[in-house]
């Protein structure tokens, strides 16, 4: 359990990478904890949730969650592609004006 707890801890960390502010001790909410949510049924008859319609919305919060995540980590990705590919086009451009600078 503790292993799946640290690797659990290592996914958090790399899908909400190193530009989040927040608290260490804040946890955001995952697609599988909301799926493994449950809700204590009622105990006078009809009272209360329907446990059915529940259950239907939880599994649809965790899909939309779980869609969000992957756009996030692929808008991740697409930055940091962005960024190495910006860093080369630098590189070249001041590799480029040093060598036009030494044949003047």
């Amino acid at each position: 359990m503790r292993v799946f707890l640290r690797r659990a801890r290592r996914r958090q960390r790399s899908v909400l990478g190193s530009t989040c502010y927040r608290s260490a001790a804040y946890h955001p909410l995952r697609p599988w904890q909301v799926r493994e949510r449950w809700f204590r049924p009622t105990s006078l008859g009809r009272r209360g949730l329907d446990p059915q319609e529940v259950r239907e919305f939880l599994d649809r919060v965790a899909g939309d969650l779980a869609t969000v995540y992957d756009a996030l980590a692929e808008s991740r990705r697409e930055t940091d592609r962005i960024k190495s590919a910006l860093r080369r086009w630098q590189s070249e451009q001041v590799r480029a004006r040093n060598e036009g600078g030494h044949h003047r």
